[in-house]
């Protein structure tokens, strides 16, 4: 199903799945930023903790959509890169299914720049298999996959896809902990990896 016109409430897919790994890091945040945020559903979900939420997402159609069903979240057709974003200014920055759309290494870099010291970055998108070392995981994702689908709709957001991702989840973990010291990186089923990073308070 690819209509805005089925509740929120019950729209689900492999990245809403895991919107929950966005609760913890917004408590006591003032701001956030929802980097590749397509039709708006977790800028919506941040927004009920954090007062001020943007969303930037580079696709008009997901950008429209998103507008007609927020109005107290402002929503930015635009590239991350591109857009003059203040550095070191935002108390959560996330991003959903996005990077594996951009060099993740430029990628992970930006959004790092963008959080402000204190702040917690939460990434969660897809890589690509290796075989055989990923096979065990593959199998039970694909199980696990199966399941869900029986269980709920498969909401298809109806934003771009990019297939297969460019990195491999060996090549996120390590560039995870290269650009992101201290940072946890987890791989998940339903073909999904997140990394979360608090960045380091400034010295003073």
């Amino acid at each position: 199903m690819t209509s805005s016109t089925i509740p929120e409430r019950d729209r689900w897919n492999y990245n809403i799945h895991y919107h929950r790994l966005t609760d913890r890091p917004s408590d006591g945040a003032r701001t956030a930023l929802d980097v590749g945020c397509g039709e708006g559903m977790l800028a919506r979900r941040l927004h009920r903790t954090v007062p001020r939420v943007t969303g930037i997402d580079p696709d008009p159609a997901s950008i429209e959509a998103a507008r007609e069903e927020s109005d107290d979240i402002e929503f930015i057709c635009g590239d991350v890169f591109e857009h003059p974003f203040e550095p070191a200014s935002v108390d959560v920055v996330t991003s959903f299914a996005a990077l594996h759309h951009m060099d993740a290494r430029r990628g992970l870099g930006r959004l790092a720049e963008l959080v402000r010291p204190g702040g917690t970055l939460v990434v969660v998108s897809c890589a690509r298999s290796e075989f055989p070392r990923d096979l065990l995981m593959e199998g039970v994702s694909f199980l696990a996959a199966h399941i869900q689908i029986r269980r709920h709709t498969l909401w298809d957001h109806g934003s771009p896809v990019v297939w297969p991702p460019p990195a491999s989840y060996r090549e996120m973990r390590q560039m995870s902990a290269d650009l992101l010291p201290g940072s946890r990186f987890r791989r998940h089923l339903l073909f999904r990896y997140s990394i979360v990073w608090r960045k380091p308070s400034s010295v003073v």
